[in-house]
């Protein structure tokens, strides 16, 4: 990703641009969820969606249906996209919340079209007229994580990127300043540069063993520290959303890509042992596995620096929060488009690289404490690990966030982070956190008026859903690979 959008911006000459990597060493690549900023990088890249498509096998997601996480029983959709219409400046959910109190049953949900969309296993482009109610249809992918790498490979190496095969056996550094001078290969071959970009995993071969940047560790709110993964065949329908479902010691995700299914058991492997989390997935494949688990350990946290010297580490290099929401690819994204946007000088100015820093730490806070969310907004008592983190101390900035929800339903987004608040609404609703109240403003507002309003929004959507085609349709027309398993 790094390699294909440096070479897609930079002008031609620009830069010297080098990519070494060995098909010897494994890449964590499991079947990637994705969230819509993804259709954003593409563009910038100018990738045909359909030839994208059909390269990495992908479908299409609107969003993710937690299943467990609220209590045993229950389920919700995180969908993409907003609730309703905000109407007179007040949030759609606040009239939702006085909707509610005279129709007990309604789910916000109704209110979504990519909810009903994903629900009834349909899908359609946005349309691009605000006045449509296609308007608000939002969107992402699932797809082939390792197909995407071999097609940005070929993208960037069209753009003049050169790509080295080989080990790296040595880094070699300044010994005055410390800044990394060249890398030394295992054929013999030596490559400098002005600036390294740090891609080897959670090894951190340069931001950590050479320049040795400290880690934050966050697992003492997110505990999870390991996943089994492994694909199976696709026996069903292709669902247009992720599920996440939660178990005794952590949560499995089901990702549907064209032709098979990826998934995978995340859990803490101080409440549950190997075999267990293995036999706790097989059990629940929809279909037959595709060879045998892989096991994957991580440590949730990032980097103190992602920029350090004339090193900036991208990926899981410079952090890993768990891919509940699936932003693993974001956080690579934001990694190289804040590079991007602070694009240095020759002097490498600690200036630029300190923006950096607290850029990219404060997008790791963020969405870490969403994630925290999950945890911590949960009934259950059935395990030592629900009991752990529905009692855990959190974060001051998330603490503040759901207290202000739960006096009266209010949420704001602030320094133009990634969740908004349909966001959180989702995810604090769908895991039973009510507001004591409504804003005062709507308490004045008429019930039928609210009423009426509500049940036209809903009966629009519902019929332009009732119109859309299975997602599977609009793939096959679309941009289906021709793959078979």
């Amino acid at each position: 990703m790094t390699a294909a959008a440096l070479s897609s911006v930079l002008p031609e000459n620009a830069a010297r641009i080098c990519l070494v990597e060995s098909e010897q060493i494994g890449t964590i690549g499991v079947g990637e969820a994705t969230i819509p900023d993804i259709i954003n990088f593409n563009a910038m890249l100018g990738i045909p969606e359909a030839e994208f498509l059909k390269a990495t096998n992908g479908t299409f997601k609107l969003g993710i249906q937690f299943v467990n996480w609220g209590r045993q029983g229950e389920s919700y959709m995180h969908p993409f996209g907003q609730h309703g219409v905000d109407m007179n400046g007040i949030d759609f959910h606040q009239y939702w919340l006085k909707y509610r109190q005279d129709h007990p049953d309604s789910s916000i949900e109704d209110f979504s079209l990519s909810a009903i969309a994903a629900q009834g296993g349909k899908f359609a482009m946005p349309d691009p007229n605000p006045r449509s109610v296609l308007s608000q249809l939002r969107y992402a992918y699932h797809f082939d994580a390792t197909a995407y790498a071999r097609y940005l490979r070929g993208f960037a190496e069209q753009r003049g990127v050169r790509r080295i095969e080989g080990k790296v056996t040595h880094i070699g550094q300044h010994p005055e300043t410390g800044f990394i001078t060249h890398i030394d290969l295992e054929s013999g071959e030596s490559v400098d540069g002005d600036l390294f970009f740090d891609c080897t995993g959670f090894r951190g071969m340069l931001i950590s063993q050479t320049l040795g940047v400290s880690f934050q560790d966050w697992s003492h709110w997110l505990p999870c520290d390991t996943a089994q993964a492994i694909a199976c065949e696709r026996t069903g329908e292709i669902l247009p959303y992720t599920i996440s479902t939660a178990k005794q010691a952590g949560w499995q995700w089901r990702i549907p890509t064209q032709h098979r299914t990826g998934n995978g058991h995340i859990y803490s492997s101080k409440l549950l042992s190997d075999d267990e989390a293995i036999d706790s997935l097989l059990q629940d494949l929809d279909g037959p596995a595709l060879g045998s688990p892989r096991k994957i350990r991580f440590q949730t946290g990032h980097r103190t620096k992602l920029w350090e010297k004339n090193c900036v580490a991208i990926g899981l290099s410079g952090g890993f929060l768990e891919p509940l929401e699936s932003t693993s690819l974001f956080l690579i994204q934001e990694g190289i488009s804040k590079f991007i946007s602070l694009y240095p000088t020759a002097a490498m100015p600690a200036v630029v690289s300190d923006e950096y820093n607290r850029q990219l730490v404060k997008k790791f806070e963020q969405v870490r404490d969403f994630i925290i969310l999950h945890y911590k907004a949960t009934e259950r008592d059935d395990s030592e690990f629900w009991n752990y983190t529905r009692t855990m101390d959190i974060p001051d900035s998330l603490s503040a966030r759901m207290e202000l929800f739960q006096e009266a339903g209010r949420i704001f987004r602030y320094e133009d982070e990634l969740f908004a608040k349909p966001n959180w609404i989702a995810v604090l609703l769908g895991q039973n956190i009510a507001p004591k109240s409504v804003d005062p403003i709507i308490g004045a507002v008429g019930a039928a008026d609210i009423t009426r309003s509500l049940q036209s929004m809903r009966s629009a959507m519902q019929g332009a859903v009732a119109k859309m085609q299975t997602h599977r349709a609009f793939l096959e027309h679309y941009a289906w690979s021709g793959e078979t398993v």
